[in-house]
């Protein structure tokens, strides 16, 4: 098994093209083509983590929080994170991230806190991603083989639906050139073939793939193909997730709850404006950018981490802001890494970090 094998898998579940510009997401120390027989997950990676991964015979940590954000401009040892790379360079241990990309989908870090809390008719809080219409013409016998390479590509993927395209028939002409090959026709002489033409729905970070794949698969020299800009919103790509608790429930005692669930040292919370909760918006990490969102929403409380001080004025009693942390938050990342990479591979050595690598305390 190589490197690219495992994080091929994280990376069609959470594409590196979703990741914010600041963000530094992907194989981060090692190569795509080392050979991985053990593989460690972690939600930040640091020099315990480290050691961890050297006594267990783990050459592969796969970590929600990168190691370096910023560029080094060395690897001398006088700081944590030059150390880190310098041990796992010396004892042959890979490296890779999924951070922003893995914020940016419906069930990834927020829409594992959702699961955890048991919400129902979930929604991106804040939708991201463009959308374009993919449109190609192949002739009719051929049309079937090229549709369903594309669509088994990941292209047509509407919601909770895949393989979603429509499809006309009609007549397209072409003139081949002198140096041409025609699928059809002949050179020099106008042609009529009797086409189909297909029209799939495609999310900005698969469009170059879609474009590079039509044109192996298609059986025409040079397929045309029409790509237009929807102003639809992506609605499974995006940050943040509301959704609702099956019933209305008190809401001490959900705050309760959720202090249980996230293991929560301190619950930091605005005034507590609603004697009951029901509908849920949450955020992994630092989300205090969504709280207008969530508020427009119609949220009955909002859980994220890393809220300031005046971020806990602006709900203006509408909503209720729970801080549980940043490291609480996003803590069940790993849980996403085991199943993704456990489902498509079975019988593959992955093990939980036993590190708890929150830099937080409370007294």
């Amino acid at each position: 098994m190589q490197v690219k094998d495992l994080t091929s898998v994280i990376e069609e579940f959470a594409p590196l093209s979703l990741q914010e510009d600041y963000d530094n997401a992907g194989l981060i120390c090692g190569h795509p083509e080392n050979e991985v027989s053990s593989v460690l997950l972690c939600t930040d990676v640091t020099e315990d983590v480290v050691e961890e991964a050297i006594a267990g015979n783990h050459n592969l940590v796969i970590s929600h929080h990168p190691l370096s954000i910023k560029a080094l401009k060395n690897l001398v040892p006088d700081n944590w994170i030059k150390r880190c790379f310098i041990k796992a360079i010396k004892n042959d241990i890979n490296i890779y991230a999924a951070h922003t990309n893995m914020d940016a989908v419906i069930n990834g870090v927020s829409g594992k806190m959702a699961d955890k809390l048991e919400l129902i008719e979930r929604e991106i809080l804040q939708p991201a991603g463009k959308l374009y219409t993919f449109c190609f013409y192949t002739p009719m016998e051929e049309a079937e083989r090229v549709r369903a390479a594309l669509l088994d590509a990941g292209a047509g993927a509407i919601g909770n639906y895949s393989h979603c395209s429509f499809n006309t028939q009609g007549s397209g002409t072409f003139l081949p050139g002198e140096n041409t090959h025609p699928f059809c026709g002949e050179r020099g002489e106008l042609h009529t073939e009797t086409e189909i033409k297909t029209e799939i729905t495609v999310p900005e970070q698969l469009l170059s793939s879609c474009i590079r794949l039509l044109n192996e698969v298609h059986p025409y020299e040079e397929p045309v193909c029409n790509i237009i800009p929807l102003e639809n919103q992506n609605p499974v790509t995006g940050f943040g997730i509301i959704g609702e608790l099956e019933q209305a429930v008190n809401t001490h005692e959900f705050l309760q709850r959720v202090k249980s669930i996230f293991h929560c040292g301190i619950i930091r919370h605005s005034p507590i404006c609603k004697p009951e909760v029901k509908r849920v918006a949450v955020c992994g990490g630092s989300g205090a950018f969504l709280s207008q969102k969530a508020m427009q929403a119609a949220a009955d409380i909002y859980i994220s981490g890393d809220f300031k001080y005046h971020d806990f004025f602006m709900t203006e009693n509408r909503m209720i802001l729970a801080d549980i942390g940043h490291y609480e938050s996003e803590q069940y990342t790993k849980e996403i890494f085991y199943e993704l990479v456990t489902k498509k591979i079975s019988k593959f050595a992955v093990q939980f970090s036993k590190i708890n690598t929150n830099p937080i305390n409370y007294l």
